[in-house]
C-alpha cells in the first residue's frame, strides 16, 4: 500500500527563498472530493520536472498509519498521464487551483513549499514529507516526524481539512468569511 506521511506548515515572509533547489507551476483539478476523504486529482506541472499525473488519495486504514494524528498518513496512489490527458481531465474538473511548488534543501524529509496563486494568494504553505520507515509498528507515527522547524514556519496546518488543497480548489481562501480569513492571514504578520 502507498502511503503519504506529512506535515504542513503556514510560512510567513520570504526567508525560506535562500533554501530552494527547483521551481515548478503547477495545475491541479479535483475530480473527486468526497467528504470522506477520498480525492481524485489531476496534475500539470511545468519547471523543474515537467510532467502531469493523475492521483487518488483516501484516509489510511488504522493498520497501516491511521492512528496518528488526523491528516498525518494517508493513501496515495500516483500514477503518469499523458499531458494531452492532463488538459482533457482539467478542463472536466470543477475545481481547480494553481501554485508555484518549490523544492527546498531543509533536512528531516523531503520539503517543498506551494505559493498559492489567485483567490487563495496569499497563501504559503510547507509540507515535508517522511518516509514510512517513520512510523513505529501498528502505524504510529515514530520519532522520525519530530522536526526542528525553521522560524518562517509558523503554525501547523496538519489535519486542517479547510486548508487542504482540495478544500482550497472547492472553496478558496478570498471565499472564506472575513473574520476566518483574517484569523488565519493575521498569523502572517
Amino acid at each position: 500500500m502507498a502511503l503519504e506521511i506529512e506535515r504542513r506548515f503556514l510560512v510567513r515572509g520570504n526567508d525560506w527563498r535562500r533554501h530552494i533547489l527547483w521551481e515548478a507551476w503547477l495545475e491541479q483539478g479535483y475530480l473527486v472530493a468526497a467528504a470522506d476523504g477520498l480525492t481524485v486529482r489531476v496534475r500539470r506541472a511545468s519547471g523543474a520536472a515537467p510532467g502531469a499525473w493523475l492521483t487518488l488519495k483516501a484516509r489510511a486504514p488504522q493498520a497501516a498509519g491511521g492512528a496518528g494524528p488526523e491528516g498525518l498518513v494517508r493513501q496515495e496512489f500516483e500514477y503518469p498521464i499523458p499531458p494531452d490527458d492532463a488538459g482533457a481531465l482539467l478542463a472536466l474538473a470543477p475545481q481547480q487551483l494553481r501554485k508555484w511548488r518549490y523544492g527546498l534543501d531543509l533536512p528531516g524529509g523531503d520539503w517543498v513549499l506551494d505559493v498559492f496563486e489567485a483567490e487563495n494568494a496569499p497563501l504559503v504553505v510547507a509540507e515535508v514529507e517522511f518516509e514510512p520507515a517513520s512510523l513505529q509498528p501498528g502505524g504510529v507515527p515514530g520519532e522520525g516526524l519530530a522536526l526542528e522547524l525553521p522560524p518562517w514556519c509558523v503554525q501547523e496546518l496538519t489535519g486542517r481539512h479547510e486548508l487542504s488543497n482540495a478544500a482550497l480548489a472547492r472553496c478558496p481562501l478570498a471565499h472564506w468569511p472575513e473574520a476566518q480569513r483574517q484569523d488565519l492571514l493575521k498569523a502572517l504578520g
